[in-house]
């Protein structure tokens, strides 16, 4: 008893410690399924674009910090050793010394070995620059922020495309394999019947083309689905070699039609790019500011305390000689008074800038407008045809079922059975592809009213 508890808890420990190793295969490995919201969420944490944005908020954050600390004190030390090998030669007029008016005696002062150490400071107390500087930092991390939020309302915009993309060729590859079951049984009846000598051999031959033309349209499908779930793969950035599964429905009842193209409603500051522009007009309402302000005087301070000895010989680290204190403090007033007219030139560019961006904020507005309701009547459109394929489709149904009945009763004809199953194939084919372009016609209406988050 005591060895199967032993040999109990060796397992426990054992499976324990496989759990992890266990669980990270069956996620790598293994088939991951897949919503699209969920599709969306792996996106914003893989795509490659969706992390250089986030990579550059945290740039612009640290821009910030770095532009902060050119107004925190400036300090650094110093240390400085010369060795004058050839001492510098000084000229006193020779007079000094009872020599005759005119001439010089050359004269060398100090020693071989000079050095100083210190320490230093400067505190900006008052710079336009600085001050404008600093809300510009805070404003371009706010735009940094902005094109993070377009990166990712492109990201969604692209996975939910590309994941319904493969819905719709599983869907197709579907319909396919109910066609080719429903004509499969037909297709074998007509031509045990044509072996038996009650139908003739053109009978066959016609249900035969139509079954061998099914087929291969579900393998090119087939292969579609693969193309399409690669491209949903990159989207994502997700591993391409690893297999996915869709677990969403297609479902187009979730669709309603909208009652007036002309109350469609757009959020203009919900729209990334229009925000980004209004960013940028006040990045360069901040430069105008910046050398409206160039004209105000800054100012300064600073100071520095340094020891300083000579030496006859290199022997600064003993005891030997002095070390002689100099300390300073003082401040600069730095006062613009004329630079040719530049910076007046300056502002007027600025002021250029300025109303410049805001054209362009107007002309924006007015470009969403036309999309918006672009968007609106191409989803209105895109809805009543999904309607006309949706009836299509049941009326082609109906004309093969009952085609199939007349044919197996004997009253109807094979040419009449193959253009019926011929038409119930086109009509589901459509019918797919209505319902993708009502998909892509929505997503591109919320993309215009600033609906996606």
């Amino acid at each position: 008893m005591r060895e199967r508890m032993i040999k109990l808890k060796t397992m426990l420990v054992l499976a324990t410690g496989l759990l992890p190793f266990l669980s990270a295969a069956q996620q790598t490995g293994g088939s991951t399924e897949f919503t699209l919201q969920a599709a969306i969420d792996y996106a914003t944490k893989h795509n490659a674009s969706y992390q250089n944005a986030e990579l550059d908020i945290k740039a612009a954050e640290y821009r910030n910090k770095e532009y902060i600390g050119i107004g925190l004190p400036q300090i650094s030390g110093s240390v400085d050793v010369k060795d004058y090998f050839a001492i510098p030669t000084q000229l006193i007029p020779g007079e000094f010394f009872g020599g005759a008016p005119g001439t010089f005696l050359p004269v060398k002062f100090g020693t071989q070995w000079n050095a100083s150490g210190g320490i230093s400071a400067s505190q900006i107390i008052f710079n336009s620059d600085y001050l404008v500087g600093l809300q510009a930092s805070k404003e371009l991390k706010l735009l940094s922020e902005k094109s993070l939020t377009r990166t990712k309302t492109e990201t969604v915009i692209s996975v939910t495309k590309a994941y319904y993309s493969a819905l719709i060729n599983r869907e197709r590859v579907n319909t396919l394999n109910a066609n080719i079951d429903r004509l499969k049984k037909t297709f074998e009846d007509t031509k045990a019947m044509n072996l038996a000598g009650f139908v003739e051999k053109i009978d066959a031959d016609r249900l035969e083309l139509a079954y061998n033309n099914l087929l291969t349209e579900k393998e090119k499908t087939e292969r579609l689905i693969g193309l399409s779930e690669t491209m949903l793969k990159f989207q994502m950035g997700y591993n391409l070699q690893d297999p996915i599964v869709l677990t969403d429905k297609l479902n187009a009842d979730q669709f309603q039609d909208l009652e007036m193209t002309s109350e469609i409603k757009v959020n203009y500051s919900a729209r990334p790019e229009f925000s980004m522009l209004e960013s940028q007009k006040k990045l360069n309402e901040l430069e105008l500011k910046r050398y409206r302000m160039s004209y105000i005087p800054s100012l300064v301070a600073y100071g520095s305390f340094t020891y300083q000895a000579q030496r006859t010989e290199f022997d600064f680290l003993s005891r030997k000689g002095d070390w002689f204190p100099i300390g300073v403090l003082g401040a600069t007033l730095n006062i613009p008074i004329f630079n040719g007219g530049q910076k007046y030139y300056r502002v007027e560019q600025a002021k250029i800038n300025v109303m410049k961006t805001s054209n362009t904020i107007n002309n924006l507005k007015i470009a969403i407008e036309f999309e918006a309701t672009s968007a609106a009547i191409n989803y209105k459109n895109a809805y009543a045809s999904m309607l006309t394929q949706q009836k299509n489709r049941e009326l082609a149904r109906s004309i093969f079922d009952t085609a199939k009945k007349k044919y197996e009763a004997g009253v109807g004809t094979n040419l009449e059975l193959v253009t019926a199953e011929t038409s119930l194939r086109e009509t589901e084919t459509n019918y797919l592809s209505a319902v993708y372009d009502l998909i892509v016609a929505k997503t591109d209406l919320d993309k215009a009213q600033g609906n996606i988050k």
